[in-house]
């Protein structure tokens, strides 16, 4: 592998030279990789998605957050165990604090 020092190593360079490793060095690498990576970086809920407190869910996303399929999460909203936040068009979308509520509920 040879880049210029003035270059950045590409995720398409790394994952090529990864896949020339021995397996037993990826698995090494992959270690060390969840091990290490983000110890320094321990962030808490609120700083990594706290931005997205605010913003509504899809139905699609809010399908995907709870874990079912979309018809299901439809099905949900038809008998009232779930409550779109507002209405867009023909879109229902979801309050994330209501998604959170019932998935605690559901679990």
């Amino acid at each position: 592998m040879s880049h210029a020092m003035n270059q950045s190593l590409t995720a398409e360079d790394l994952f090529s030279e990864m896949k020339r490793m021995p397996a037993v060095e990826r698995t090494r690498f992959f270690s060390l990789l969840t091990g290490n990576a983000f110890c320094d970086d321990d962030f808490s809920h609120k700083q990594v998605f706290g931005h997205l407190q605010q913003e509504p869910f899809s139905a699609w996303e809010a399908a995907e957050y709870l874990e079912v399929s979309v018809p299901t999460l439809r099905r949900y909203v038809q008998s009232g165990k779930l409550v779109p936040s507002h209405v867009v068009g023909r879109n229902q979308m979801f309050s994330a604090q209501t998604l959170r509520a019932f998935k605690r509920s559901r679990s």
